[in-house]
């Protein structure tokens, strides 16, 4: 900024612009009144002090520049914030918002937990195996701040279809549940064999979650690490979600946020291929049974297939689906 300051090092600010644009103080007098000269004037002296000071810190951001420049050049060449911020969109000189993630795990809880019961299951049909998790999503305030809201999905592991989905401002358990219920009324009436998978989080470790899958029947197995991959369908789920179908998306309200992922489920169930499926929807895998065309290899589907081929017992389901106790009090279901 050594040149800058040196060019308005004077007590004469017209003097100053005129030196910036190379142009003479009548001619500048002849523009006095002309509103839009000076106003570009000082947009433009702003815009190189923008450049000049990104030279010498690439990172910082708008609200500090504007501060900078306001206690440096203010006086003479006033510019408010709202349109400082705008002359920084307008030549691409905006940052990327650095988004300090949220937690969205907390298995420091001490509720109880249970067994991961899928390291080698691999579901045949539909409602055999479901997994959920959660993850956040940016709602931006203004152009400086923002907060989270939390979307719960339920995937079914064998047609990739997501088949229950909740957005919440918070992390508690009632967005989870409301996920799991919309879930549910695939299986209404129906008799099956089913296994819900989850992190250790407390939404799913909570009681109310736990008794709502024990009524119902279904077996309930959880991740036993904080690894990302005991987890990975729904892992991968939540980053087709946010990288993808809601990729570039900048939501003002949690309103804004719901409508998108409704139109967003709509459109990955019914009318976007899946690899993992023989690039059918996973609507119309739902229907399907038997091993799936997967268009990828699975070194960890290869392995089980392997070993089902030396003889050693398949892994399934326990047809009789009783609700077992927390970990440590019972062998693992599924050997």
């Amino acid at each position: 900024m050594t040149d800058l300051r040196a060019e308005s090092a004077t007590d004469n600010p017209v003097a100053d612009l005129c030196r910036l644009f190379g142009v003479s103080k009548q001619a500048y007098y002849q523009y006095d009144e002309d509103v839009a000269l000076a106003k570009a004037a000082r947009e433009e002296f702003a815009l190189q002090y923008i450049r000049e000071i990104r030279k010498l810190d690439p990172g910082i951001g708008g609200v500090k520049l504007w501060y900078m420049y306001k206690s440096e050049f203010g006086c003479d060449y006033p510019i408010g914030r709202d349109r400082f911020c705008r002359i920084l969109d307008e030549n691409g000189l905006k940052l990327r918002h650095r988004i300090k993630r949220p937690r969205t795990t907390d298995s420091t809880h001490g509720l109880p937990t249970y067994p991961n019961l899928i390291k080698e299951y691999i579901p045949t049909a539909a409602n055999q195996l479901w997994v959920s998790d959660m993850t956040y999503i940016v709602i931006m305030d203004d152009d400086f701040h923002y907060h989270f809201c939390y979307l719960s999905l339920i995937l079914d592991a064998y047609s990739e279809e997501i088949i229950g989905w909740s957005v919440g401002p918070t992390l508690e358990t009632t967005y989870p549940i409301e996920a799991l219920r919309m879930a549910l009324q695939r299986i209404r009436g129906n008799d099956v064999h089913l296994i819900h998978h989850s992190d250790r989080g407390c939404q799913y470790a909570s009681r109310e979650y736990v008794n709502i899958l024990k009524a119902n029947g279904i077996q309930i197995s959880m991740t036993e690490s904080g690894d990302p991959k005991d987890n990975a369908q729904a892992e991968r789920i939540n980053n087709t979600m946010k990288n993808e179908l809601l990729k570039g998306r900048i939501f003002r309200s949690i309103n804004e946020v719901i409508a998108a992922v409704a139109v967003a489920v709509d459109f990955y169930n019914n009318r976007r291929p899946h690899m993992s499926i023989g690039m059918m929807t996973p609507a119309r895998a739902a229907e399907s049974t038997g091993d799936r065309d997967m268009k990828w290899k699975s070194w960890r589907f290869e392995t089980i297939k392997s070993r089902d081929r030396m003889n050693i017992p398949e892994n399934s389901l326990p047809l009789n689906v009783s609700q077992g106790s927390p970990s440590g009090l019972r062998p693992p279901v599924n050997p």
